[in-house]
């Protein structure tokens, strides 16, 4: 079964970095799209950064510039980078297949702005 593991979040600073990490397992990793999403208190699940297979990523207006989203199909891990931090930010996250998202939703990992 689709197993997906988050890691890599924390409390950080304004203007402070973070790099998430995402193991999967169960699925044909190298051919499935990927996305990280984040759902901030009393908000909605959104992606925020997506990576297909040939590795053409997007990317919400919001974190444009600021994330940036990897792969490595030899470890089945996608990876966020997340640059210039804002409290805005402050959000779980998750990653999953994109478009089209499993039912299986991983624990997430918490990012915490905050001074």
């Amino acid at each position: 079964q689709v197993q997906l593991v988050e890691s890599g979040g924390g409390l950080v600073q304004p203007g402070g970095s973070l790099r998430l990490s995402c193991a999967a397992s169960g699925m044909l990793f190298r051919f499935t799209a990927m996305g990280w999403y984040r759902q901030a208190p009393g908000k909605r699940r959104e992606p925020v950064a997506t990576i297909t297979t040939g590795r053409t990523t997007t990317y919400a207006d919001s974190v444009k510039g600021r994330f940036t989203i990897s792969r490595d199909n030899a470890k089945n891990t996608v990876y966020l980078q997340m640059n210039s931090l804002t409290p805005e930010d402050t959000a779980v996250y998750y990653c999953n297949r994109w478009p089209s998202a499993y039912d299986y939703w991983g624990q997430g990992t918490q990012v915490t702005v905050s001074s």
